[in-house]
């Protein structure tokens, strides 16, 4: 890399660790959650059927986009009502199918590099995570490899709108392009973090490879390209 920077954006989901097990094993338990608390809505809502609730909750609130929590407690509150549960009892229930699938969807899984590498490179450089999900750093327990945390939803906005980029980077205390972000998805992350002023970073893991083999933007173009955040962390350690 041959520019400087003074601070990192990290991306979580699918740059730290996979989400497609993590929202596999999300239906699994929340579906044996209702299977012993509410089996009508179980019975109503197998997995197929709750993931396609989902996909129209998701599709009905477009301004909530920013939310995942809030779209995920609307799609069981929608459960229980559609299924025809007591409605005094709904309120508890989505409070409590929630912290459900919150458990759940904290439990997470590296990648095999990522924690090592993320050691690394916090020890070198502040790194703020930035991410339109809702993973709970200090739930996790690696809280303290960060200065921070900037959400979708506590934003406002998601990537790859300018504004969540340019909070990141005023809550760092730097400039745009003193800051690195560091992510997987080529439009959220770096399509995103580029047209906001920050240098980039993609990281284009092996299973990515196969479904997207080149980068496939032709105006834009990542700053540095990496197969895993410790080939990253490598290239940080020469820079600096």
């Amino acid at each position: 890399m041959n520019f400087t920077i003074r601070a990192i954006t990290l991306d979580l989901d699918d740059t730290l660790w996979p989400f497609a097990p993590i929202g596999a094993r999300i239906e699994r338990v929340l579906d044996d959650w209702l299977r012993e608390h509410s089996p009508r809505t179980a019975e109503v809502f197998p997995i197929p059927a709750m993931r396609a609730l989902r996909e129209r909750v998701f599709g009905a609130h477009p301004h909530l986009l920013h939310d995942m929590s809030a779209l995920r407690r609307l799609t069981l509150e929608t459960a229980f009502v559609e299924s025809g549960e007591d409605a005094a009892r709904t309120p508890a229930l989505t409070d409590a199918a929630y912290e459900a699938f919150y458990a759940e969807r904290n439990r997470v899984e590296y990648y095999p590099d990522a924690l090592e590498a993320l050691r690394r490179i916090s020890a070198r450089l502040p790194v703020l995570a930035l991410s339109n999900g809702n993973a709970d750093l200090e739930r996790i327990g690696i809280d303290t490899l960060f200065v921070g945390q900037l959400s979708a939803r506590e934003h406002g906005a998601a990537k790859p709108e300018t504004s969540i980029f340019l909070a990141a980077c005023a809550r760092l205390g730097c400039a745009p392009n003193e800051v690195l972000h560091v992510g997987d998805h080529d439009v959220m992350d770096v399509l995103g973090a580029a047209r906001a002023g920050l240098r980039t970073a993609w990281v284009h893991r092996d299973d990515a490879r196969r479904r997207q083999p080149h980068w496939p933007h032709a105006t834009v173009v990542p700053d540095v390209i990496v197969h895993d955040l410790a080939a990253l962390a490598d290239r940080i350690d020469r820079m600096l």
